[in-house]
């Protein structure tokens, strides 16, 4: 199968500045998920067999945000082809090393509010571990942008933390902080599912009301599945 990107003419824009793209990416960002406590482990496992539970070996996916290609090691030999994109060149360099010798995996910096690629062209795309919250897009623009290089029949999905799951996430990014990964957390902002340091990192997250909230605007019909006890998946049928 051959895939097409779309041209998109250049233009010049102020870009602010993007903690995953300009602070936490490539070898930074393996070390966040080496350092991941047992619980934090179970949680990535219990959100690639989600994914995993849409795969089919003749389904083309696509990954929006996938940093080294941590999840797509993971999941290539389950899809026909895998496709990861990420704003990041220095995490896409990194990915391209990581999954040197899977096959049908490929890589492109991209970025997601603007995919390059031609409407209905993947079975499943999805955007996981809060990645609508790591994007600092309005998710509105990035949900749309997936649906539309959705086939008809395909899914969608999308993943947030589960509220029962903050003391897991806080204990992580505490670890994280202390490793020098991020800057020093701002108890007084941090709290109900919000994660705010005061080096600039911000990370919110989308509960089931948001994630129906979110589908209801844009037209769209959503499942929302808490797995694990740990994420919430917003479930789009194409």
């Amino acid at each position: 199968m051959r895939l097409t990107y779309k041209t998109i003419n250049p233009y010049i824009i102020l870009v602010p500045f993007d903690y995953y793209k300009d602070k936490l990416a490539a070898e930074r960002l393996h070390r966040v998920y080496d350092i991941a406590p047992p619980r934090v482990r179970q949680y990535f496992k219990a959100e690639f067999d989600f994914v995993r539970s849409f795969a089919t070996h003749e389904a083309c996916a696509l990954e929006m945000g996938c940093g080294y290609g941590r999840a797509m090691a993971e999941l290539a030999g389950d899809f026909k082809m895998l496709y990861g994109i990420d704003n990041s060149a220095a995490s896409i360099a990194d990915a391209r090393g990581y999954l040197k010798g899977v096959d049908n995996a490929h890589l492109a910096v991209m970025d997601a509010s603007r995919l390059a690629f031609d409407d209905q062209t993947f079975d499943v795309v999805f955007c996981i571990q809060n990645g609508l919250s790591a994007f600092h897009i309005e998710p509105k623009i990035l949900i749309k942008e997936a649906v539309r290089v959705t086939k008809t029949g395909g899914v969608a999905l999308f993943s947030s933390y589960a509220a029962q799951f903050w003391e897991h996430r806080k204990e992580w990014f505490m670890l994280q902080s202390k490793e020098g990964l991020l800057g020093e957390i701002d108890w007084e902002k941090t709290g109900n599912g919000k994660i705010v340091c005061k080096d600039g990192f911000n990370a919110t997250t989308y509960g089931p009301a948001e994630f129906e909230a979110l589908a209801k605007a844009l037209g769209l019909e959503a499942r929302i599945e808490t797995v694990d006890d740990s994420s919430v998946f917003c479930v789009i049928r194409v």
